[in-house]
């Protein structure tokens, strides 16, 4: 698949976490700040990227630019996904379930923003294992990556759009 062009684009960004960081020199600390930023267009679109830089803006700035170059599509089907996945990297493992109209964006903290970024509003995502928000954004994207669109999904299990069983339907005589 190729690179998706971001400027094509009409893309939102979302900062999940600022983080400071030190490295011990000879004359003590000297800190800078990473952050970890989520962009999308609601739409379908979603990358995540991460900078590090002496001042917090900066640091955004290169998370941004690093996000955009790492864009993929995530099948998203009338404001949720076609089917249940769970996605991992590392210790941390995200369970996401779809869910009816209504249901609501159910999940939590670094989960939620990628969701929020995709476009998808009626979904119940679980967090498992680690809290790190680095790997819980990259569990939900390797979860996104094992999505299958709507259409795959009818042709192996054998139904049509309205959920009935092809083939079985309820024939009047």
């Amino acid at each position: 698949m190729g690179r998706i062009n971001p400027e094509s684009l009409n893309l939102k960004d979302k900062v999940v976490f600022i983080n400071r960081v030190a490295k011990v020199v000879k004359g003590g600390r000297r800190f800078s700040f990473s952050a970890l930023v989520v962009v999308g267009d609601e739409k379908g679109y979603v990358g995540f990227g991460k900078g590090k830089a002496g001042e917090v803006p900066e640091a955004i700035r290169k998370a941004i630019e690093n996000a955009k170059k790492n864009l993929m599509k995530v099948a998203v089907d009338n404001g949720t996904i076609p089917h249940r996945v769970i996605g991992g990297y590392g210790a941390g493992k995200v369970v996401i379930m779809p869910g009816k109209p209504g249901t609501g964006l159910i999940a939590g903290g670094p989960v939620r923003a990628v969701m929020e970024m995709v476009g998808i509003r009626n979904i119940v995502a679980k967090s498992i294992g680690s809290r790190n928000p680095f790997n819980m954004i990259r569990a939900t994207i390797n979860a996104f990556v094992k999505l299958q669109d709507i259409n795959t999904v009818h042709k192996r299990t054998g139904r049509t759009e309205e959920g009935q069983e092809q083939g079985t339907a309820n024939e009047e005589s």
